[in-house]
């Protein structure tokens, strides 16, 4: 498949393409589809009127969910008809941050907001289960505990990390740093908190004892997201500077030494997804398998890399405004990207 998106076929009609002289003695060749979506690239549109800032898969797969800066948040079905199912009001500013809580019972999305608060929602049924107050500036960012007991984690303007109880409507912890925090990420068994912010390093916090175990350094800008890897093995960094970097946080991997401007965690730096002069944390994330990382772009493209060879394997265009957030499919070869331009776009991708 070309690395651009290609246009939905119409329905019905098999997708052909012609074969390039060379490649095959026949007129035409079958373009193989490689998921379960509908067609080979979907734009969901018509539910936001402002940018859209962050965008989700479920756990599952089956639902998509988007945050935007007319205060809202859209639910789709990624699958059929790719309905929006739902528009969760209740933020009175732009909702900066979305999260899935997986370790829920019921379908739990937690949203943070430029209003200094969180939402708690059913994402079911649509309630609002519980706002979450605390901070006083902007919510970044909000990360989830994947096992054990379920912690909700936000970082804001205002300076510090707030450790939250699903079950509670206060905070249980706070983590003071002094300067605006930008994206906060648990470790996969969720006793670590990976925290970055406008120091432009990334900083492994102790959940427990709120004390700093060691710091990740290389970024030369405001870091933009943290994802960790499926496996937990590696943690995937957007920055301000331009570049991507994964970086090997197993426990006894080689950590930095004080003075040491080195970094022997670094595993890889991509370059390729300009973040552009609008200052938008644009937000990365990783291929279910870990061998493959996205990121957003202000070139209005989705670029796509191998790990292993850092090099660039798809740069999908399709919007007409920054590319501030995509995620990538846990079950299949789909991409998803979110942009200024109020829209969404689901595409196929090969598998590996």
């Amino acid at each position: 498949m070309s690395d651009k998106r290609k246009s939905p076929p119409l329905t019905g009609v098999e997708v052909v393409k012609r074969a390039r002289q060379g490649e095959d003695r026949a007129l035409i060749q079958k373009q193989s589809r490689t998921s379960s979506l509908s067609s080979s690239v979907i734009s969901l549109q018509g539910a936001h009127s402002a940018e859209v800032l962050d965008v989700k898969f479920s756990p599952d797969g089956q639902f998509i969910a988007a945050g935007s800066a007319d205060h809202t948040v859209s639910l789709w079905e990624t699958y059929g008809g790719n309905r929006n199912i739902g528009i969760l009001a209740g933020h009175s500013r732009a909702v900066s941050s979305v999260e899935w809580a997986a370790s829920a019972d019921e379908p739990t999305l937690i949203s943070g907001s430029a209003d200094s608060t969180l939402i708690v929602w059913n994402a079911r049924t649509g309630q609002k289960l519980r706002r979450l107050r605390g901070h006083k500036g902007i919510v970044n960012s909000v990360a989830c505990t994947r096992s054990g007991r379920p912690m909700v984690a936000s970082g804001s303007d205002d300076g510090r990390v707030l450790l939250w109880d699903l079950d509670e409507r206060h905070f249980v912890d706070a983590l003071h740093f002094g300067y605006p925090i930008t994206a906060v990420q648990f470790s996969e068994d969720g006793t670590q908190l990976f925290v970055g912010g406008v120091d432009n390093a990334i900083h492994v916090m102790d959940v427990a004892s709120k004390q700093r175990q060691y710091s990740l350094r290389g970024h030369l800008d405001t870091i933009a997201s943290l994802r960790l890897s499926r496996s937990g093995t590696h943690l995937l960094s957007s920055a301000l500077d331009d570049t991507v970097r994964i970086w090997d946080v197993r426990p006894f991997a080689p950590e930095p030494q004080p003075g040491d401007s080195s970094s022997p965690r670094l595993y890889r730096t991509l370059t390729g997804a300009p973040s552009g002069f609008e200052n938008l944390l644009i937000k990365a994330a990783w291929s279910s398998d870990g061998e493959r990382v996205a990121s957003g772009g202000a070139d209005r493209t989705c670029t796509i890399w191998d790990v292993e060879t850092g090099k660039i394997l798809y740069k999908l265009p399709g919007h007409r405004g920054s590319c501030t957030a995509v995620d990538l499919h846990p079950l299949e070869p789909i991409v998803l990207s979110a942009s200024t331009d109020r829209t969404l776009l689901l595409g196929e991708i090969l598998p590996e």
